[in-house]
């Protein structure tokens, strides 16, 4: 299993936020389309920013917390149709969640997340190792050459999708 991070959210050409995630200590990114919402309760969590009220994913983090979970970890599983699954372990318990709460989750515990190498290698994209703006512009690259098909057909705009 390959532990992945996440680097954060981007906007594709369209304005349709992508949740990045990669590979730790490596180059690949596994590039995943949400919706607005998600994209915010992400971006709120990695820049420090603490509601007046609890938001969902605050909420549940707390709920974990209070009922004693303390063993959790995230998981990349699939891609299907061009959607990503994934799943979160609770103590010993696993239950299926979208790529997108696993992270807003994630970047409020510290919780690990990971997939299987063999994911990372069939979709993970290469981004320039000297980072800032030539690796978002490799990234913008791929996105401006993604379609759609390029992706077994999953449904534009839809959450986990790897496509616009």
């Amino acid at each position: 299993m390959r532990e992945l991070e996440v680097v954060g959210v981007r906007l594709d050409v369209s304005n349709a936020p992508i949740l990045v995630l990669r590979e730790q200590g490596g180059r690949r990114c596994l590039p995943i389309w949400i919706g607005a919402n998600e994209a915010a309760a992400i971006v709120n969590a990695l820049e420090g920013v603490v509601p007046p009220r609890p938001m969902t994913h605050d909420l549940l983090v707390t709920v974990l917390r209070t009922l004693g979970v303390t063993q959790t970890l995230g998981r990349i599983d699939s891609m299907d149709e061009g959607t990503y699954t994934a799943s979160m372990q609770l103590g010993e318990h696993w239950i299926q969640v979208r790529p997108s709460d696993l992270a807003a989750i994630a970047v409020r515990t510290g919780m690990r997340l990971e997939c299987s190498e063999e994911l990372v290698d069939e979709i993970g994209v290469v981004l320039d190792e000297d980072g800032g703006d030539d690796e978002m512009e490799k990234f913008r690259e791929f996105l401006d050459s993604v379609t759609p098909e390029d992706f077994e057909g999953g449904e534009p705009g839809a959450e986990g999708s790897t496509s616009p």
